[in-house]
């Protein structure tokens, strides 16, 4: 059966992540590390994509970007795989393919979800256990974001903008969301949508998406409970 094609809607924010092949090392050193991020920020303005939060981990990527034009982050991808993976399999003398497939996407609302986008993605090397700080870390967005390290690579969504008038502000206000980790429940819905291809968002969000995609982004429905459910404990 062919694969549906990406439903990217111009200015709606997306959740991207691509894992190494078979959860394989994808990034060996610092100097890897620059060198993708070198080329998302290329392929990012070439392509009009707004970077709003990143993390590199050893063997998986995320992004949180919005397009700006109809099947940008398509194009800056596949870009950016392919300048990567040459030049990986120069640098360390090996063939073959480097990332799992395509890579995954989840679209966002972005009133409910985008700082919860935020946290999620630069709280990860804090919850693998590389880091107790996120801004321990050096290749993700948290140094921006959060203590104010320019960077020609982000830009900025107009939510994190409205979190105050003046930038030291905005980099407190956005340092306090991030006194509190993630709950379970929420971790499991951005891991689900995120594997799915779901989309998280209200119901008029979700239905204009399901319009859009003509499939389904939202999780079926819990099935009728089995007869050993209804047995007291």
């Amino acid at each position: 059966m062919a694969r549906l094609a990406r439903v990217s809607p111009v200015g709606v924010p997306q959740h991207i992540i691509q894992r190494g092949n078979n959860h394989q090392i994808c990034f060996s050193s610092d100097k890897d590390m620059k060198a993708y991020l070198s080329w998302l920020k290329e392929f990012s303005k070439k392509y009009f994509v707004d970077i709003h939060a990143w993390v590199l981990m050893t063997n998986h990527v995320h992004l949180l970007c919005t397009p700006q034009e109809d099947k940008a982050i398509s194009r800056m991808m596949q870009s950016i795989g392919r300048m990567y993976v040459r030049y990986y399999n120069f640098s360390y003398q090996r063939s073959g393919t480097l990332w799992e497939g395509r890579f995954k996407s989840c679209l966002i609302q972005s009133e409910q979800y985008l700082f919860e986008l935020h946290r999620y993605i630069e709280l990860n090397p804090v919850r693998a256990g590389m880091v107790e700080e996120p801004g321990e870390y050096s290749w993700s967005s948290y140094a921006c974001n959060a203590l104010g390290i320019e960077t020609e690579l982000q830009t900025p969504h107009s939510l994190y903008l409205a979190l105050a008038k003046t930038k030291n502000e905005r980099l407190e206000n956005y340092r306090e969301l991030f006194k509190a980790h993630i709950g379970n429940a929420s971790l499991k819905e951005i891991r689900e949508g995120i594997n799915k291809g779901l989309a998280l968002g209200n119901k008029q969000f979700t239905t204009q998406i399901e319009t859009l995609s003509k499939s389904r982004v939202t999780p079926r429905k819990a099935g009728r409970p089995k007869k050993e459910d209804f047995i007291d404990g």
